[in-house]
């Protein structure tokens, strides 16, 4: 049944920042090389300085945890900040029958109330980028086209993808529950992740997108866990927009739910299957994005005025996997999509997308029509679409990547 998304009054949110720090051992691979002399090394060090204190704040409260088996601690810091802001509240009230999940960092504390939690970012996290300036941002234009492609955003890229899609209309908003895997990351530099993209304008350098969903990225976060995440652009990922909260743009309300922070349990191969499900639309009124985690977490919104073809409506809605092949040597990377497992093996062995809906001019959620499905490769990366009962619009997705039929 459609839903249709209330709204509140106008409201000031006095927010408190909740720091997390991830401690990742040091080391020295796949850090960034300014340069040799010790005028470079210099002015790099100044830079990750200033970019560091830009991005972190002096704590107001701490909660460690340590995880034994990683060998990793995690670290929560609040700072008192002060936000004024309009903005209309609505919800899904789409009902869900998924198991639980949470993040690591609740085992053992939350952010008090009347903050948010951030994840801290590490001298290390920086330094494992191409630049400060690049760091937090995505280093290629990823978003697949998927009829008439430009082969600049796709194969040149070093990007794969196995998506569904709809297009041609105007789009306020998208919802999907996603399957959660841990899949295996061949390079530090490469990643993985499952989401929904909003775009606006077209493929060229105008591109706006919003994106929402969960990844696996070593290079970002120093680690292979799987970790929720967003990101925005308002010009094809040149300039603006970044991961998360790493700039200035989303603006986060909800004090439960950290961006970038680890998801707690993961599907199994034959075993129990965890999902998530994510819903981004526009406030009618104030033009605004928001995003909602789960049937209760309102998580924040992205203010309209950082757009300008979604300050009116997306005009293309994907979903599904996205995978960075950065193999030289003429074989395919073996870095997993999803659950590493062909759509083919179905329900508890792919992983899968569900109840995918859009949200239409009239405000209200339904079912997507005309809906295409694409990838490049099949053989390395592939997708099924289907359509029953209460899993509505869904399909399985991924691959292995490297196979036989994928050298």
């Amino acid at each position: 049944m459609a839903t249709n998304f209330g709204s509140g009054k106008k409201w000031v949110v006095k927010i408190v920042f909740c720091f997390l720090l991830l401690l990742v051992p040091m080391t020295s691979a796949g850090r960034a090389t300014v340069g040799t002399s010790s005028s470079s090394i210099s002015h790099q060090k100044l830079e990750v300085k200033k970019h560091l204190k830009h991005l972190n704040r002096p704590a107001v409260k701490s909660i460690k945890l340590l995880i034994i088996l990683s060998s990793k601690t995690t670290q929560f810091r609040c700072d008192q900040v002060f936000i004024q802001k309009g903005a209309l509240l609505g919800r899904s009230k789409i009902s869900s029958k998924s198991k639980p999940i949470t993040q690591l960092w609740h085992l053992t504390g939350r952010c008090p109330e009347g903050t948010i939690p951030i994840r801290r970012t590490k001298k290390d996290d920086i330094l494992r980028a191409s630049s400060v300036q690049q760091f937090g941002k995505k280093k290629h234009r990823t978003i697949p086209k998927p009829r008439s492609a430009e082969p600049d955003l796709i194969s040149q890229s070093g990007h794969q993808h196995a998506i569904v899609y709809v297009e041609g209309d105007k789009y306020y908003g998208a919802k999907a529950t996603i399957n959660v895997w841990d899949p295996k990351i061949q390079q530090p530099n490469e990643f993985s992740l499952s989401q929904i993209w909003l775009l606006g304008g077209s493929f060229g350098q105008d591109l706006n997108s919003i994106e929402a969903g969960w990844q696996v990225s070593p290079d970002l976060y120093g680690d292979n866990n799987t970790r929720l995440f967003t990101y925005w652009t308002s010009d094809a990922y040149q300039a603006t927009g970044c991961y998360n909260l790493l700039c200035t743009g989303f603006i986060q309300i909800n004090n439960e739910i950290a961006m970038g922070a680890s998801i707690h349990p993961l599907s199994g191969y034959g075993d129990s299957q965890y999902d998530i499900s994510i819903l981004v639309w526009k406030d009618p009124k104030e033009g605004n994005w928001w995003m909602q985690f789960g049937n209760d977490y309102v998580l924040g919104y992205w203010p309209a005025f950082l757009f300008s073809y979604l300050s009116d409506s997306a005009s293309m809605i994907e979903w599904g996997g996205e995978v960075v092949n950065s193999q030289s040597d003429g074989q395919h990377t073996s870095t997993q999509m999803g659950s590493g497992h062909f759509p083919s093996e179905g329900f508890g062995k792919a992983s899968y997308f569900k109840n995918i809906q859009i949200v239409d001019a009239s405000n209200k959620l339904k079912a997507p029509s005309d809906i295409g499905t694409f990838t490049e490769q099949p053989n390395c990366y592939n997708v099924q679409t289907g359509n029953a009962g209460n899993w509505g619009n869904y399909f399985y997705y991924g691959g292995p990547g490297r196979n036989p039929n994928c050298p």
